[in-house]
């Protein structure tokens, strides 16, 4: 098995599973509490766009991506902050306008073609360049300081918003940041996962999680350890079997959501048969006043 790791494309493609497996649960915990699990969906289609400008302007795709995505996610933010639209609405313009933009603009690009944002829809591990390494390591520390790093603001702001305010933190500034690291993590994990896919791996991990523990740290925690785990094993067995790997990376974190649904029935029951044993007797209700 280790003679994969001979070949400099799949040193560089473990390497974007391991990061991409990272960032993904590490920002997707958030948009799963605030429920906006398809957001990831959204800036991937803008993301398309910048794709595209990158091939018009003869750049890195990866950056022009980045920036792209970035802005898309700051608008629909403050779109959905003013209280103009409902944020479903703003996804729905995300979604639209950011595929019609991608595919109009790569036709103009010279020599451009559909065919040319395959791997950027579906990832491909052959075609991690060094580059895109680069890039990746980049936004993969960002993406993961920014997540853990302000774990404790950005749980109070998607728990309650008003709550937070009223403690005195930033809520616009942490909404905006969270936004744009939600376009970082669509960014780095586009050249494996692809485009279209990647808001799975930011969503499975967490809700596969959520089956087995209780509470925000533990939960990270775990998806963490499941985002690593199904990025490089859907990874290898891309290689090994010559299938997607963006494809194969979800249908592994699918099949972890399952086994844990199965066994998370049986664990809450043994739960409560443990609390019920050690509980303590219930005081006797307090005697009224004559």
């Amino acid at each position: 098995m280790l003679e994969l790791l001979d070949y400099p494309f799949m040193q560089r493609a473990l390497l974007a599973a391991l990061l991409i497996g990272l960032a993904a649960p590490a920002v997707g915990i958030y948009l799963v509490q605030r429920r906006q699990a398809l957001m990831g969906d959204g800036i991937g289609h803008v993301a398309l766009t910048g794709v595209a400008l990158g091939f018009l302007f003869s750049t890195s795709p990866v950056w022009t991506a980045v920036v792209v995505s970035a802005a898309g996610a700051v608008a629909m933010e403050l779109f959905r902050a003013s209280g103009r639209a409902r944020g479903d609405i703003a996804l729905a313009m995300l979604f639209y306008g950011g595929m019609a933009g991608g595919v109009m603009i790569i036709n103009l690009a010279p020599g451009g073609s559909t065919a040319n944002l395959t791997t950027y829809l579906w990832g491909s591990v052959t075609t991690v360049s060094p580059a895109d390494i680069t890039a990746i390591v980049i936004l993969s520390v960002f993406v993961l300081a920014t997540a853990l790093g302000l774990r404790r603001q950005l749980f109070a702001v998607c728990q309650d918003e008003e709550f937070a305010r009223v403690t005195g933190l930033p809520v616009r500034l942490l909404n905006l940041l969270l936004a744009i690291t939600a376009a970082a993590t669509v960014t780095v994990a586009m050249r494996v996962v692809g485009l279209l896919l990647v808001s799975a791996l930011m969503v499975i991990p967490v809700v596969a999680a959520q089956q087995a523990t209780r509470g925000f740290a533990a939960t990270l925690a775990f998806a963490l350890v499941i985002g690593v785990l199904v990025s490089v094993s859907g990874t290898v067995t891309s290689y090994y079997a010559d299938v997607p790997p963006g494809a194969t990376i979800v249908l592994i974190a699918m099949g972890v959501f399952a086994l844990l649904s199965v066994l998370a029935r049986p664990l809450a029951r043994h739960r409560v048969r443990r609390a019920a044993a050690g509980e303590p007797a219930a005081p006797p209700a307090p005697v009224a006043a004559a």
